[in-house]
């Protein structure tokens, strides 16, 4: 919203008062939700949103007349509360002015907290959702997952893998124009809340319980690694909000008993030694060679990925991996168009791996990305997103 200061607005300096920037924080809002479903949109909803909390940043004084822009982000929404970050900028100067966080509770007529309308949400996250990078906290039960969310249109789900978070998809999430792309950390790894409980089927009701929060019927669903095997236990338990699958350098069997004695070692190792252990037990098993030869850059990001990762939800991870169901006899009973990729360098899950799993689902296509390892997505990102673009395309 662009507004403009006011003389009666500013102190006896002729700075903007700083109850001032309150005021105008306020108006924008107002402002937006005027311009949009009008100014009786929560009144006539039942709820009111009451403050709960507000902190506001003064970085740089305003003058009567100035013309400023006042951007309005949500960053968190609850069962009853929601969080927003504004910020005010000066375009002339291209200056920042301060910045606001405030959190609202929901309230019905008799004062009482209660659940935020679905018609709210929908106000909210369609804002945000058409902002480049920005990531919202999305209450799905007992965590709250950061969420990457761009563009508009069929709902495209990336899934990561371990020990990752979302922005192995970077190069994906921006270019897939036409699909509304979402892009969450799973629980306990990158910006999302470490739980109590890990296993297959608690991701994939994450999964699909931010798919209900962002009012997505159905999805295709693509999963890397882990992400893979959470895919699967999606088909597994959610066959019905499935539209389409890209499976990526996964595989659908279970554990071996050597596979399960390797996940405890590592999560002995993450315990007594933590995560920049894992990240130099596991940095030349996910990358290619080609990769660790040539690109230093993304061999450093991989590992601080892995290292900013929380312990526990490593930990938790491992265990989910290592108690997972074997997926193989479900492959036969996948109905929805399926594309497999994997890196020609993958030795965790090579081509022969993929080439089988593909032959198993009925109709399923197979391309394999040249010099890429097992993190082919951030390895060969042009490449991947052609694929998956020309795969997507297929879909109508």
């Amino acid at each position: 919203m662009t507004l403009t200061v006011y003389p009666y607005e500013c102190d006896a300096y002729g700075h903007l008062n700083e109850a001032a920037y309150l005021l105008l924080f306020e108006r924008a809002r107002w402002e937006t939700i005027a311009r949009g479903p009008g100014m009786h949109f929560f009144r006539k909803q039942g709820v009111w949103p009451a403050v709960r909390h507000a902190t506001i940043d003064y970085k740089l004084p305003a003058f009567p007349g100035d013309v400023v822009d006042i951007h309005t982000d949500l960053v968190k929404l609850g069962n009853t509360s929601m969080e927003l970050r504004q910020r005010m900028e000066r375009p002339s100067d291209n200056t920042v002015l301060a910045e606001a966080h405030l959190v609202f509770v929901m309230i019905d007529n008799t004062g009482n907290p209660t659940a935020v309308p679905d018609e709210i949400q929908s106000l909210f996250g369609s804002r945000v959702s058409t902002r480049s990078g920005e990531v919202v906290r999305y209450d799905v039960g007992e965590v709250t997952l950061g969420v990457d969310i761009r563009g508009d249109g069929p709902a495209l789900l990336f899934i990561h893998g371990f020990p990752l978070d979302r922005t192995i998809w970077k190069h994906q999430v921006s270019t897939l124009s036409g699909w509304r792309r979402i892009a969450p950390d799973l629980r306990g790894l990158g910006t999302s809340d470490v739980a109590k409980n890990y296993s297959m089927a608690a991701y994939a009701d994450d999964m699909v319980r931010l798919l209900d929060r962002l009012r997505v019927q159905k999805a295709v669903v693509a999963g890397l690694s882990m992400g893979g095997y959470i895919a699967f236990e999606m088909v597994r338990r959610y066959k019905d909000r499935i539209s389409g699958l890209i499976l990526c350098d996964t595989k659908a069997e279970a554990d071996s008993p050597e596979g399960k004695r390797g996940r405890e070692e590592m999560i002995k190792l993450v315990e007594s030694k933590g995560t920049a252990a894992i990240a130099d037990q596991m940095i030349s098993k996910v990358l290619g060679k080609t990769t660790l030869q040539i690109n230093a850059p993304l061999v450093q990001q991989v590992r601080e990925m892995m290292t900013k990762a929380s312990p526990e939800g490593i930990a938790g991870a491992l265990r989910a991996m290592r108690d997972r169901e074997d997926s193989t006899p479900l492959l036969k009973t996948i109905d929805v168009p399926t594309l497999v990729v994997v890196g020609s360098e993958d030795e965790l899950t090579p081509p022969p791996v993929a080439k089988a799993m593909a032959s198993a689902i009925p109709g399923a296509s197979m391309t394999t990305i040249p010099t890429a390892g097992h993190i082919s997505p951030l390895e060969s990102s042009t490449a991947v997103s052609r694929v998956f673009s020309e795969f997507l395309e297929s879909l109508g």
